[in-house]
């Protein structure tokens, strides 16, 4: 499949169901804590300064946010989690939103569950992980902020990192950087083929 990346916008942020776009296109979802660089690598791989807002303060997106990709598929980024200054009532229900399109949205393919690679998985990435594994959803691991480490210590971070997700080697995991673009290829590579 072609994508022209630069034929990409913001469709819609919805809180629930009755809300998502009701068509076939395929959809990746874009998962990871709030401050992992989600919206970088939207922006990243897309080729745009700021479609996805970035933010100082994590925990801006609290709804699911559509992107239209040249009409052929769809990012959609779900909220970040593990974030402190929320209510516990609020996280609860950000969980049970991210649940319910996890769970019932036939249109979605895999989820990109993005990690810092400067640090060992939290306790709430290696959940989002299992979940994913436990409900067959198709899952790419991507750990961003590769620039913030020297090239010669990768291997070692990405060995902590699998380790400590208990890692299906039949899964993709992608090093990247959205300041050097490092790993941005592969992730495409791997998207297309969930496609």
């Amino acid at each position: 499949m072609e994508i022209n990346t630069h034929n990409a916008e913001i469709l819609l942020s919805v809180a629930n169901k009755s809300h998502y776009p009701q068509d076939e296109l395929p959809e990746i979802a874009l998962a990871g804590r709030s401050n992992v660089g989600k919206s970088s690598f939207i922006n990243t791989m897309l080729n745009r300064k700021n479609l996805a807002r970035t933010s100082g303060k994590p925990g801006k997106t609290q709804l699911l946010n559509f992107f239209n990709i040249d009409d052929k598929m769809r990012f959609v980024d779900v909220p970040g989690y593990g974030y402190a200054r929320v209510s516990k009532k609020e996280r609860e229900k950000w969980g049970r939103m991210i649940e319910e399109y996890l769970t019932t949205r036939e249109n979605l393919r895999a989820v990109v569950s993005l990690v810092d690679l400067r640090h060992d998985p939290s306790a709430d990435d290696v959940q989002m992980y299992e979940f994913l594994k436990y409900y067959e959803i198709p899952v790419i691991i991507v750990a961003t902020k590769a620039d913030k480490i020297p090239r010669g210590k990768w291997n070692k971070h990405e060995s902590a990192i699998k380790k400590k997700l208990n890692f299906d080697p039949s899964d993709d995991f992608i090093l990247f950087s959205s300041v050097s673009k490092a790993g941005m290829d592969q992730a495409w590579d791997a998207i297309l083929e969930k496609l």
